[in-house]
Order: C-alpha cells, then structure tokens, then sequence
C-alpha cells in the first residue's frame, strides 16, 4: 500500500516516511541485529506533569516495541514521576531539572538541557534519541522507521502550502532569522532526533543562538522551534517525518483533513496532540509549555 500522491524524498533525496514507503520487518532485524538502544527524552515540568502517565503508557504500547528504550524524564518534581510497568529492555531514568517562571524560557532550555546530557552521558548510554513533548500521547506504531542520523517532522498545519506562509522568525537581527525567498519546510518542535552526535550538534547550536538572542534583547517568534527550523535549513534531515508522526485531536484532525484533502493522505495517525486547558497549564504559577503547542498557536484551527 504505497503513497502515489505525495512527496517520498525531499529536494535532497532523503527520505519522507509515510506508511507504505518502508518494511518495518527489515528495519526491525536491521536494528535488533545491531543491539541498538534509543532514547526518549521528554520534559515534565510543572503542571505538565500531570500528561506523563498517557505519555508513557500509549508509548509502552506504540514506541520502539521490540527495542530496548531509555524514558529519559526531566521534571523539577521526581516524586510525581508515575511508575508505569516497563516492558522488558525499557527503563525509565528521571533527571532533575530547574523549573522557570515563564513557558517560553522553560520550552527554549530543553535545547541546552538536552546538549549538556549528550555530551555527559546520553551518549554512554543510547545511540539514538526522540526528542518529544508530554502533552502528547500515541496512538499507532512508532518504530525504527524513523531513525536516521538527524531527523525532523514535518508540521501538519504548515504541510503543503508554501513557503511564504511558514511562521519563520523574520526579524534581521534574530540568530534564527530565514528571509522571505528561504526555506525547505516547517518542522515541528515537539518531534525530532537522531544520532547522539547529531542531536548534540543541533541543541548546542539553538541554545547557542537562543542565548545570543538573549544577549540582543530578541525572542523568536516561535522560540525553540524558531531556532530549530533555522537549524534544519542549513543542516539538512537525512529523514523527513511525514504529518502522521505529528498529528492533532480527533476533532482537530478531522478538520484538517477535510479542509486540506489529507484524509486520503494520512493513512495513519501516530502520534496525536492532548486536549488541554491552557489557562490552567500556562498560569504563571504552573505553566511549561513545550513544543507544540508553540505551533497550535500560529494555526488556524487551534482549539486551545
């Protein structure tokens, strides 16, 4: 069951995975032959603490099955952390994080937090990481397929439109700056990876540039999602996610399809965004946004 009607490789010949474009068969014994082991990081702070426990159990059901897992948990609240029953090969390690007053500043340090562990240990311990939000649950295979050395998600309200429409920073003066004539597409930030290397590669040069903005007084539009399309324009993904691995609430999902003709396009919904009430999450008292809901908020259908 192929996909005739979209894009399978990107201007750069690598590869769009859509279902029907790969057989999980042989990539599942081309990884089990090489014993790899992938690491999941994901950051529960604050009251996103409390999406943990459908994070962590639809992805003991639809993550890596097969494959050993590393569940790496930064929150600032490990006693809250749940104890989900592990399949055998997957453990959880949960790793203490500061917590910051505002969303945005919480969302943009994952890129440092998660540059500083590569260097330290993650590359020890995995040989490839999926970097993703909490607010999130899955809902159909996510597999090897995916793994490549560097690899974005496509962002499903910015997919087949063009270029001019992305929500890219614009401002000059910003270190994530992409002018009007540039750019590839919009990748969101609530889904990307690869090599340990390479994943270190990008998040210690967002934080670099996040922090050089810093400096000047600028904030990206989209803050670490800014930062991370900017990246991806000039270090090109060896693998592209199709709008399965990132998709929307049901009733979001059926609006979009309907609107942009994708029903018959996405043939699986992997990965889905949770239902949430922002003006509890984001109350300065207990907000941590992350990724995603960056991207819901430049949409049109957001219901948030």
């Amino acid at each position: 069951d192929t996909q005739p009607d979209v894009p399978v490789l990107t201007p750069w010949l690598a590869p769009i995975v859509w279902e029907g474009t790969f057989n999980i068969d042989l990539l599942d014994e081309h990884f089990q032959s090489q014993n790899v082991t992938i690491g999941l990081t994901v950051f529960a702070v604050k009251r996103y603490i409390c999406y943990l426990t459908m994070f962590l159990q639809t992805a003991e059901i639809h993550f890596m099955v097969g494959h050993r897992v590393n569940y790496y948990v930064f929150t600032d609240q490990p006693d809250n952390v749940p104890r989900i029953l592990l399949q055998k090969g997957r453990q959880m390690v949960i790793l203490k994080v500061q917590s910051y007053a505002r969303w945005q500043d919480i969302s943009m340090r994952r890129m440092e937090t998660i540059s500083i562990f590569s260097q330290e240990r993650f590359h020890r311990e995995v040989n490839y990481l999926v970097c993703v939000d909490v607010d999130m649950k899955f809902r159909d295979h996510v597999g090897v397929e995916i793994l490549s050395s560097l690899f974005g998600t496509l962002h499903p309200g910015y997919y087949a439109i063009g270029k001019q429409f992305f929500p890219y920073e614009r401002n000059p003066q910003s270190q994530a700056s992409i002018l009007e004539n540039e750019g590839d597409f919009y990748y969101t930030a609530a889904f990307f990876g690869g090599s340990v290397p390479e994943v270190y590669r990008l998040t210690k040069a967002c934080h670099q540039a996040i922090m050089m903005d810093q400096a000047n007084h600028i904030e990206a539009v989209w803050h670490d999602e800014s930062h991370l399309n900017k990246y991806l324009l000039y270090h090109k993904p060896t693998k592209v996610l199709s709008p399965e691995y990132m998709c929307h609430t049901a009733e979001e999902c059926i609006w979009f399809q309907n609107k942009r003709g994708l029903s018959t396009i996405v043939k699986r919904v992997r990965f889905v965004t949770l239902q949430k009430n922002m003006s509890y999450i984001r109350t300065d008292e207990g907000s941590a946004q992350t990724g995603s809901e960056k991207g819901n908020g430049s949409q049109p259908y957001s219901s948030s």
